[in-house]
């Protein structure tokens, strides 16, 4: 009876596995299968394309997308001002947030509470996007500046509280003892505070650089005459259309269509974020779980 019931929990533990084993293959699939897509049409000829675009692998291998949206547009100062946004405005935002973080963490400021409450309630209510408009054309006169594309995103709300959970999770002895050697405020967030950050920082340099990368609406509404390769992308995006004559032989060869170059561009897009997130990966992971957890 022993051996029979020990048989019947290996079989039922086999029919278990065998559940989850089918169930994490159509996740992964239902996970996988959109990336493949995007890259496959992107690297399919456009004609082809037209016909049917459910498939993960090119049937008809081409580069007249990529081709198309390199060589018909000038990319390159885009690609210049989108990277150093992308830099400039991460690395600022990280030291601002580190700044900002580390007042809030401290248990001698006096506003603490009231400060964090304040910068709280901006995650649920904003004042919308005439005000912000209002502000930085007509105040400050940041149009056409490359300012405007760093001063709006150097604090983030929910960064900030990241950064100021992990700080408050480190030992309070560390900063006392570097008071008592005669270390002011400044000297304690750059030599002690900052250094034990880091893989918070990273996280919060990530989501930074992701923001700037993938903007494009800042473009659109504050610096037309400064273009980033998101906004030109996206222009090209909207000026891609068909425009094929059945006849002509050699334009069939050198067409494309709007799904072609729209999967191409969000390539393009996508993969310096790809190419980056590996190397952050486990500060991305260190950060978001040691910050977020409080003893």
């Amino acid at each position: 009876m022993a051996k029979v019931k020990s048989h019947r929990i290996k079989s039922n533990d086999n029919i278990l596995d065998y559940i989850l084993l089918v169930v994490c293959l159509f996740i992964m699939i239902v996970t996988l299968y959109p990336f493949l897509n995007v890259l496959a049409i992107s690297f399919n000829d456009p004609i082809d394309t037209m016909r049917n675009i459910n498939f993960v692998i090119p049937r008809s291998f081409t580069l007249s997308n990529y081709i198309y949206v390199f060589k018909e547009n000038d990319l390159m100062k885009p690609i210049f001002l989108s990277v150093t946004r992308t830099v400039i405005g991460a690395g600022a935002g990280v030291i601002c947030t580190a700044m900002l973080a580390y007042v809030l963490s401290r248990k001698d400021f006096y506003f603490n509470k009231l400060f964090t409450t304040l910068f709280v309630i901006t995650m649920y209510v904003s004042g919308g996007l005439i005000p912000e408009y209002l502000l930085l054309m007509r105040d400050l006169k940041m149009g056409n500046n490359f300012l405007v594309y760093i001063i709006p995103g150097l604090i983030w709300v929910y960064n900030v509280i990241l950064v100021r959970s992990f700080i408050e999770g480190l030992p309070i002895a560390l900063q006392e003892a570097a008071k008592v050697d005669g270390a002011n405020d400044f000297t304690i967030w750059l030599r002690i505070v900052l250094p034990l950050c880091t893989p918070v920082m990273a996280t919060v340099a990530l989501f930074q650089a992701v923001g700037q990368w993938n903007s494009f609406m800042d473009t659109y509404l504050y610096a037309k005459d400064l273009p980033t390769l998101q906004y030109v992308l996206y222009e090209i995006m909207e000026k891609a259309t068909v425009k094929i004559d059945p006849h002509a032989a050699e334009q069939l060869k050198t067409a494309v269509s709007p799904m072609s170059v729209r999967m191409a561009v969000t390539v393009v897009a996508t993969v310096p974020i790809i190419i980056v997130y590996p190397f952050l990966q486990k500060y991305f992971v260190g950060g978001m779980t040691v910050g977020a957890v409080k003893d």
